[in-house]
């Protein structure tokens, strides 16, 4: 509304009202009942002109507030702009909306020509069907997740980056956009290759990367991680967008995309601190030992994929979840007091995906081995297998 405008029409009215009582009064042949109507007219001239002013206040106060909303703006649009990593701002598909000035130079593109192109048309050939698919399962995520693809900036030779992103979902649970933080890790990947191999086998320093439970953790063709401390949950998407577990990775164990042929292959933190080696291919070629060394932990794992795979395919649903406790305490059981309590806590999900079968079917068949004193759970939810004949 035009606050001005609206003030001069009032004032017009309250003129030609005035100039009616002043006719009206003149006039002794005019009746009672234009008299009244004028007197109406004047209480309702007085509360439009008490109108304009409140709306007068209240258009200075939003133009303050205006003006501090901007204010705000572009201090945030500023700190985005001059941040020192690089991030991006993506529709659902990928599309770059907005980039800050480290982005332009992460790509070596300008600003204006880096607005609305597919952030995918940056990732090296090979990995584009990965990034794909990594696009499409943010879909069914809301946690913050971390990346790592070949880039391959303009005019400029590719390197490996991880790439940190945030969906953000609006109130019916539509994907709208995807935050990115980009970050170069080929110098530190180099850096950690450069590592003086002395003996070549398990013992050497390498630096630890540490991740807390939850966390995606990076996968890269060119690495395996060797777990050192806690334990990693491995699982892959389903056509139907569906998360399926394919197994675990405990301490002293290996997992990496390079290990398997899966088009999608995630592993997440499943401890509450879980530290890991970096192991390069590269090293494997150039060291026999060491590849001597990975071997036998490679070889746990297909077993345990095996098995796992085994009790995919048992028909009772109550087998399945049995086998695959026998299983976790096979890998993960410790002795306590009660019984063999399992290092790593499952949430009902990750029970159900393992069995082909439903969350309600899971927690429902964990009650009855509960009620028959074959299980119980101790104060953080992991599971004790009291029956030692379990």
């Amino acid at each position: 509304m035009n606050v001005d405008l609206f003030t001069k029409q009032v004032e017009t009215v309250n003129s030609r009202l005035n100039q009616l009582f002043q006719d009206a009064g003149v006039s002794s042949s005019q009746s009672q009942i234009l008299a009244q109507a004028l007197k109406e007219l004047g209480v309702i001239s007085e509360e439009l002109q008490v109108a304009v002013d409140e709306l007068m206040i209240q258009n200075e106060e939003l133009a303050v507030t205006r003006m501090r909303i901007e204010a705000e703006r572009q201090r945030y649009e500023d700190l985005f702009d001059f941040m020192p990593d690089a991030q991006l701002v993506t529709d659902a598909q990928g599309v770059i909306r907005e980039a800050n000035r480290a982005a332009c130079n992460f790509f070596n593109v300008p600003q204006k020509f880096l607005i609305g192109k597919p952030l995918i048309v940056f990732i090296v050939e090979s990995d584009r069907y990965s990034f794909r698919n990594e696009i499409n399962r943010q879909k069914l995520k809301d946690r913050v997740q971390e990346i790592e693809f070949r880039i391959q900036p303009r005019h400029r030779e590719e390197f490996e980056a991880a790439l940190r992103l945030a969906p953000l979902f609006d109130e019916q649970a539509n994907l709208i956009e995807l935050r990115w933080l980009l970050r170069d890790v080929s110098q530190e990947k180099r850096s950690l290759n450069n590592i003086p191999v002395k003996d070549c086998d398990f013992n050497l320093e390498r630096r630890p990367f540490t991740y807390n439970r939850g966390k995606i953790i990076p996968l890269s063709k060119d690495t395996i991680w060797l777990v050192t401390e806690g334990s990693v949950k491995l699982t892959t998407i389903t056509e139907n967008g569906e998360e399926v577990l394919v197994g675990f990775a405990g301490k002293e164990m290996v997992f990496g995309s390079s290990l398997t042929s899966l088009p999608t292959y995630q592993a997440t933190a499943l401890s509450r601190t879980v530290e890991l080696a970096s192991i390069f291919l590269s090293d494997m070629n150039n060291y026999p030992n060491l590849c001597q060394g990975l071997f036998p932990r490679i070889s746990q794992r297909l077993k345990q994929t095996e098995a796992i795979l085994a009790i995919s395919g048992q028909k009772l649903v109550k087998d399945r979840l049995r086998n695959l406790l026998r299983l976790l305490q096979q890998e993960f059981g410790e002795p306590v007091a009660e019984g063999t309590r399992l290092t790593v806590r499952l949430i009902h999900e990750d029970l159900a995906s393992a069995c082909c079968t439903t969350r309600v079917t899971v927690t429902r068949l964990l009650s009855w081995l509960q009620q028959q004193g074959e299980i119980t759970f101790d104060c953080k939810s992991h599971i004790i297998i009291k029956n030692p004949n379990f």
